[in-house]
């Protein structure tokens, strides 16, 4: 599994102009195929007079799912070249349509392959992208005499802390990368003097 990604910080658009041809890009964050679709059905019912809407997207951590479509542009031309951008740039979870207004100028196969794949390269640089790393769900159970100090403790040595819940026993939720997972072990052991329990869980991708 891979230790990270990237994807859109949100919804952006960008547009370039090539031999009087527009192509406007239009990039969003999207979790599932489902959401993909609905955005590229959204950017075709925004542009009704434009000539083509191709699209490309990249599902999965470990692009998992990928799709891609020319909409009447030559095969391979269009959908294809922007999905390779999306894979290059290392972006995951990331609808991208690009929306061209066809200027009366034919480019070519070589000439629309490097005008899709660089609309949505420049859309990438103009929206910007954000890291997510791999995370594992970790859970420490503390006395209450020793979770005020210990929260502290862990907030000050970088440990963002995702929940504290207090019962009989007060459990605090972070998350680790793996390879720190029993470096951690070891630090807790010796900041609680061996009172604090350490629980593992699933994994997740979160900024950072």
């Amino acid at each position: 599994m891979r230790d990270g990604y990237l994807t859109v910080a949100g919804e952006g658009e960008h547009e370039t102009e090539v031999n009087r041809s527009r192509f406007r890009c239009a990039l969003a964050p999207v979790a599932d195929e489902a959401a993909a679709q609905a955005f590229v059905a959204h950017v075709r019912q925004r542009h009704p007079t434009a000539s083509h809407h191709c699209f490309a997207y990249v599902i999965g951590a470990d692009a998992a799912v990928q799709r891609s479509g020319d909409d009447g542009e030559p095969g391979g031309t269009a959908g294809l070249p922007m999905l390779q951008m999306l894979l290059r740039r290392e972006v995951r979870f990331t609808a991208a349509v690009v929306t061209r207004w066809f200027g009366g100028v034919k480019l070519g196969a070589g000439g629309l392959i490097r005008a899709y794949g660089g609309a949505v390269g420049a859309a990438l640089d103009a929206v910007g992208t954000v890291p997510r790393r791999r995370l594992r769900l970790a859970a420490v159970t503390v006395g209450h005499e020793r979770a005020g100090r210990l929260e502290h403790e862990l907030r000050a040595a970088g440990h963002p802390v995702r929940e504290v819940r207090y019962g009989v026993e007060v459990t605090v939720e972070l998350g680790l990368p793996e390879a720190d997972v029993e470096t951690f072990r070891a630090w807790l052991a010796g900041a609680t003097a061996g009172a604090a329990r350490l629980d593992l869980g699933g994994e997740v991708y979160e900024a950072g």
